[in-house]
């Protein structure tokens, strides 16, 4: 069974709820990596919350939320696109041995340089127009609180997020107050009525555990926290575990590097094995297919040939 983001509109339309549970797309995210306990929970978040985000992108491109750190994980990049193909890669430091305990500052931010960076990137860029990119502190050991205090600070929007994962199942709440203008809301509602009801959303959804985030199927926690309220519901969006590697791109990255290079990684090794930093698919080039990847740049004239008249 696919893996669905689901949305939901509360009646008066002043809060927006979006909900998910990952277990094929986070299978799939783990296939090649064997990551330390601490370290896939971090990342199994980050993966659901970047979904989530994503879901608003009015654009055609993507969201990558990225950390960088002095702990032992060095680098987190998750990436989802506006349908929902996520991608994520980790880098960790050798001289570490990851607690199973590890939280978001002691993994990444323990000296306090650590920097928490979300990216909105347009696939169409017109001339001049660059990614925005924001910056959030590190200041608490929840990604689900680094983030809200970003959606507040940058978009001006109260935002709740409830985010859990394990060896199977990446999962996530997102409940989003909507501004009071732009037609969702009946002008009419009383203001003490539309704060009554993102008071009621926040205090129901902060009843959940991340064990029951994990055990539990999309409809039914939907179900369980908001029996009592009228939700409008809207079509479902498939999620996707998405890497655009493949060999010929690996290919083209190794012609980067030169023959020589190549050849010194040929004769102390024998072969050339990439991992793709993002799915960890390993592409492997023997001596023969090295030699293919200059032999027909090498037989390619330096420059045209003079056109004769």
């Amino acid at each position: 069974m696919a893996d669905l983001l689901k949305k939901y509109l509360f009646d008066n339309r002043s809060v927006k709820l979006h909900a998910l549970r990952l277990n094929q797309t986070w299978t799939d995210a783990q296939l090649h990596h064997d990551y330390p306990p601490a370290v896939k929970r971090i990342l199994g978040e980050l993966v659901a919350a970047a979904t989530l985000l994503a879901s608003n992108l009015k654009f055609d491109g993507s969201l990558v939320l990225q950390l960088q750190g002095d702990g032992p994980i060095s680098l987190i990049v998750v990436e989802c696109t506006g349908d929902l193909g996520v991608r994520a890669t980790v880098k960790t430091r050798d001289e570490y041995v990851i607690p199973n305990n590890g939280t978001l500052r002691t993994l990444i931010n323990p000296g306090g340089t650590g920097r928490f960076i979300v990216v909105l990137d347009p696939a169409r860029k017109v001339p001049g127009q660059q990614a925005y990119q924001g910056i959030v502190p590190i200041e608490s050991d929840s990604v689900a609180e680094v983030l809200e205090h970003y959606m507040v600070a940058s978009e001006q929007l109260d935002t709740r997020l409830v985010l859990a994962a394990d060896d199977t199942h990446a999962a996530g709440l997102l409940l989003q107050r909507l501004p009071d203008i732009g037609g969702l809301q009946t002008e009419n509602i009383d203001p003490e009525i539309l704060q009554a009801t993102w008071e009621h959303v926040c205090h129901l959804t902060a009843t959940v555990k991340p064990e029951e985030l994990l055990a539990t199927d999309t409809d039914t926690m939907v179900h369980r926290l908001f029996w009592d309220d009228t939700l409008m519901v809207f079509e479902p969006q498939p999620v996707r575990w998405y890497c655009p590697c493949n060999r010929e791109r690996i290919a083209d990255m190794l012609r980067m590097l030169g023959a020589a290079e190549i050849d010194s990684v040929l004769a102390e090794r024998g072969d050339v094995e990439v991992l793709c930093d993002f799915c960890g698919k390993p592409y492997h080039f023997d001596a023969v297919d090295c030699a293919g990847l200059f032999a027909r740049h090498a037989t390619m004239p330096e420059q045209d040939p003079p056109t004769r008249h």
